[in-house]
């Protein structure tokens, strides 16, 4: 079937098994082969098919309201509702969304980046169906993985308190990006293995019904025995004990079970949940043996073999090093431990997993959670490093402040993806931690120049009492410079001149030095002499540094890719009226709205942040000065 000439689902509702499964074939290829070229979430949405094509056939979406908890599952979910045409532009800039998008289709009823906020949104459409007296079911699908996540326990509990009518997909493959982990996921394993309880619960309650005369009876002293039957038959109801019926498991890749399943979930009153088991990758050998998480979003790859397409002569990631250096230390200081929500892929903690697995705590999709564990680590004389995605550690602000500033506990978190982050787009760009923490009370936060800084201040890091201090670095891989055998501690707040000048200055520090490098260098051949200074303490400041520079009344050009509101210019803007400053002082940063997907460098010239913008700030903020100096 050509799939790019799908408009809607509406298709689905006459086809046979026979036809489907013919259909499931032809998704499988296409997102094989289209993903081969674009990179791209290819492993959850191969396990999916089946589950997404069953959905669309029993339920009518727009009106039907299927939402994604696991966003980058639902390319199956575009190419049915008419974007296989779009599929070449996937995560590329200007291109369809890699993730559910609500002004890409009517489809599209809820936007999701982070995991385990689909219960809770499903929540809110359920009772404004109920509040409107409108008919329609709310259909929200979590993965196993997303359903460690403390707001959809919240939202369970909530959902089977009220007996709200919804029909919750539980797709269980095991995973999230790495294996799950902790005792939710063994419940799971046990309903796994457990067999259709419902099924024989419904058998038994109408076999009893037709025995004469004291059937009814029977049937009413039954619902004790089915109560006990559940537990005898499935081990550790904890759904049906949340107020929900439970189907299932049911194989994610049979039709029959798939379609009959939802059919009787959909004639069921409150909340039910069908636990449907996946295979994630199914059908690409590659993608389906993957127990790493290697395929989970993988760039590139040759279809043939499985090889990813990578420069083999690239400098090393960020993520590596910083996890590199604290495996190094680790060796010397048994209280170091790491600690990750989900992410030991990611984050590059697979050697220090190895090396001392009891020393490493991945715990699940909850951040909040590893937030607050760092923290109890810390007042136990232990030196946990916290490793996080930017867009992550959002979900954890109030840990950070009430548990973690607020006690000044030594905890080290490692802000990884700090900046753009290109492909993922919106919810994942690093670009709002600099703003929520940069006011926090006790807290150091710091941004390398390159690879041998950063190691350095990795060791800054884990060996400073003080309280909590974060390091960002950004998504990909170093700039090739070469790496110190010996680590050694950065003095807090200090700043360094990398380029004099007497024209002006710019602040900057990270990802953006080379762009303010090679923008003063363009300056110079100009006759404009632009200092830089690399800020890599973003709190504290370099005080003395700062004060001498605004002294001098030289004009100040702060560089960041951050947020301008509340950023690193913010603290330089506020340092230079509370100390009676009058210097120009411009800010370079990323603008009030919220980065979509590309690549980072095209993204970067969408918002300006360039070094032409650079080079054209500094020569507006000079320009006045030097007229002045003529008139004289």
């Amino acid at each position: 079937m050509d799939l790019t000439t799908i408009k809607s689902p509406d298709f689905l509702k006459k086809m046979s098994i026979t036809e489907l499964e013919a259909l499931s074939e032809d998704i499988r290829r296409f997102l094989i082969t289209k993903l081969s070229a674009t990179g791209g979430h290819i492993g959850p949405n191969l396990g999916v098919v089946e589950l997404t094509v069953a959905l669309h056939k029993v339920f009518n979406s727009p009106k039907d309201k299927f939402l994604w908890d696991v966003g980058h599952q639902s390319y199956v979910h575009k190419i049915l509702t008419g974007r296989a045409c779009e599929f070449d532009t996937i995560r590329q800039y200007k291109g369809l969304c890699g993730f559910p998008k609500r002004d890409e289709s009517e489809h599209d009823v809820w936007e999701t980046g982070h995991s385990s906020t689909s219960l809770s949104a499903a929540m809110g459409m359920a009772i404004a169906r109920d509040l409107q007296k409108t008919k329609s079911y709310v259909v929200p699908i979590i993965g196993d993985g997303a359903l460690t996540g403390g707001m959809a326990l919240e939202a369970l509990n909530h959902i089977g308190h009220e007996k709200t009518d919804m029909t919750v997909i539980l797709n269980d493959n095991e995973m999230s990006i790495a294996p799950n982990v902790g005792a939710l996921h063994s419940v799971l394993g046990r309903l796994r293995t457990a067999g259709k309880y419902n099924w024989v619960k419904d058998e038994l309650e109408v076999f009893l019904k037709k025995v004469p005369a004291v059937g009814g009876k029977l049937a009413a002293t039954a619902e004790r025995v089915k109560d006990g039957l559940k537990y005898m038959v499935v081990s550790g109801m904890f759904f049906e004990d949340l107020g929900f019926t439970y189907l299932g498991p049911v194989d994610g890749h049979n039709y029959e079970e798939l379609l009959e399943t939802l059919q009787y979930a959909k004639k069921t009153k409150g909340p039910v949940v069908v636990h449907v088991i996946t295979k994630k990758g199914k059908g690409y050998l590659p993608a389906e043996s993957d127990t790493s998480g290697a395929w989970h979003g993988p760039g590139p790859y040759k279809i043939e073999s499985g090889d990813f397409i990578k420069d083999k002569n690239v400098p090393v990631g960020w993520s590596a090093l910083v996890s590199n250096t604290v495996l190094k230390m680790a060796r010397k200081d048994d209280r170091i431990v790491a600690v990750t929500p989900a992410m030991p892929v990611g984050s590059k903690l697979e050697a220090f997993q190895q090396e001392f697995p009891d020393r490493m705590f991945d715990v699940g999709i909850a951040e909040q959670h590893a937030t607050t564990m760092a923290a109890g680590l810390a007042t136990q004389n232990m030196k946990p490093f916290l490793a996080i995605y930017s867009t992550f550690l959002q979900r954890a602000y109030d840990q950070v402040v009430h548990d973690i500033c607020r006690q000044k506990l030594n905890v080290f978190i490692g802000i990884d993806r700090a900046g753009l982050v290109g492909a993922d787009g919106e919810t994942h760009q690093g670009v709002f931690d600099i703003a929520f923490l940069r006011h926090l009370p006790n807290l150091v936060l710091m941004m390398p120049k390159d690879e041998n800084e950063g190691q350095h201040m990795v060791h800054t890091a884990l060996t400073y009492e003080a309280g909590p201090i974060a390091m960002r670095y950004p998504r990909g891989n170093g700039l090739g410079i070469p790496l110190d055998d010996e680590l050694k501690s950065i003095d807090i707040g200090t700043w360094e001149v990398l380029k004099e000048g007497t024209d002006a200055t710019i602040l900057t520090f990270g990802t953006t030095i080379p762009m303010a490098m090679e923008a003063a260098e363009a300056l110079s051949k100009k006759g404009i002499q632009v200092e830089v200074v690399n800020a890599r303490f973003i709190k504290p400041m370099d005080e003395e540094m700062l004060h001498n520079i605004l002294k001098s009344n030289r004009p100040v050009l702060t560089v960041e890719e951050a947020v301008l509101q509340g950023g690193f210019g913010s603290a330089v803007l506020e340092f230079a009226s509370e100390h009676g400053y009058y210097s120009a002082i411009d800010r370079i940063g990323i603008p009030d709205k919220f980065i979509e997907h590309g690549s980072v460098t095209k993204l970067l010239e969408e918002i300006n942040l360039t070094t032409e913008e650079v080079i054209n700030r500094v020569n507006k903020l000079v320009r006045p000065i030097q007229k002045r100096l003529e008139v004289k």
